[in-house]
């Protein structure tokens, strides 16, 4: 047997798999019912008028370093298990967010073009 795949064997079976810190789409999307979910309670600060926007933000940095702090999860295999069904929930709703968005604009801006054109320029 060579000497790297042995190295590599016993690095791969000695290492045992961490938690996944980086950022949630899931608690960023989902912040409150995420936090409720996960049993951290910070996100709840999203219901809070004027801070929920940016609190968003924080939640999707630090959500998985909050829900893998409070204890809930026994392994972090369990805890990446968990968290990357929220994420890949959260960039779903995400990328359908955007859709509507670029699609609502779009019409928005169909119609005022239909309005111009059929009432002609000198009604602005």
């Amino acid at each position: 047997m060579d000497e790297n795949n042995v190295n590599q064997t016993v690095n791969e079976s000695t290492v045992p798999e961490q938690p996944k810190l980086g950022w949630n789409w899931g608690a960023f999307m989902f912040n409150w019912i995420w936090g409720v979910g996960n049993r951290c309670y910070l996100p709840l600060l999203s219901l809070v008028p004027f801070v929920g926007f940016i609190w968003a933000f924080v939640c999707g940095a630090c959500g998985n370093k909050w829900a893998w702090q409070n204890g809930y999860f026994k392994t972090p295999e369990e805890f990446n298990k968990t968290q990357s069904t929220w994420s890949r929930a959260g960039l779903i709703a995400f990328i359908i967010c955007v859709a509507l968005t670029v699609m609502y604009i779009l019409l928005f801006a169909l119609f005022i073009a239909i309005a111009v054109l059929s009432n002609g320029f000198h009604n602005l």
